[in-house]
C-alpha cells in the first residue's frame, strides 16, 4: 500500500516465512516498477530473516520495536476483517474468497485506504517540477 495515493496490493497467503516473504518482496517491486521502492516493516521473524531475498529496487525500513501502531498496514486490518467478522466458513478457502473480495473492493478505493494509512507524519513525495 501506498498511503500518500492511496494505492494497494493484496497478496494473500496461507502461511508466512522468509521464503513467502521474498515472494512477497518481489511481487511488491513488480508491482511498484522502475525507482525504489520503501517497505516499512516491522520486527516479525519473517522480515529480518537472512534467509529473505530483497530484490534490488525494494529498500526496507525498519520500525522500532513494540510500535505496532507506526506500521500502517495495521490500520488496514480492521478494514479488511468487516467482511468475516461474525460469519461461520465451511472452509478456509471460502473465507479467503471473501477476503479476496474485500481486497479488491479496498484496492478500488484508494481514498479509504489513504484515510485509514497516511499517518500526519509519513513523508509526503516531491512534486515533479
Amino acid at each position: 500500500m501506498e498511503p500518500e495515493s492511496g494505492a494497494s496490493l493484496s497478496l494473500l497467503v496461507d502461511g508466512m516465512d522468509s521464503e513467502v516473504m521474498s515472494w512477497v518482496l518481489q511481487e511488491f517491486q513488480a508491482w511498484v516498477g522502475e525507482g525504489t521502492a520503501w517497505v516499512v516493516l516491522d520486527r516479525a521473524g519473517w522480515h529480518v530473516s537472512r534467509r529473505v531475498e530483497v530484490p534490488e529496487g525494494v529498500a526496507p525500513d525498519y520500525l522500532p520495536p513494540y510500535s505496532p501502531e507506526l506500521q500502517p498496514a495495521e490500520r488496514m486490518w480492521p478494514l479488511v476483517n468487516e467482511a468475516v467478522a461474525n460469519r461461520y466458513f465451511e472452509t478456509l478457502e471460502a473465507m479467503m474468497a471473501v477476503v479476496a473480495e474485500r481486497c479488491q473492493v479496498l484496492s478500488a478505493d484508494p481514498a479509504t485506504v489513504r484515510k485509514h494509512t497516511l499517518f500526519h507524519w509519513w513523508p509526503r513525495m516531491k512534486e515533479s517540477t
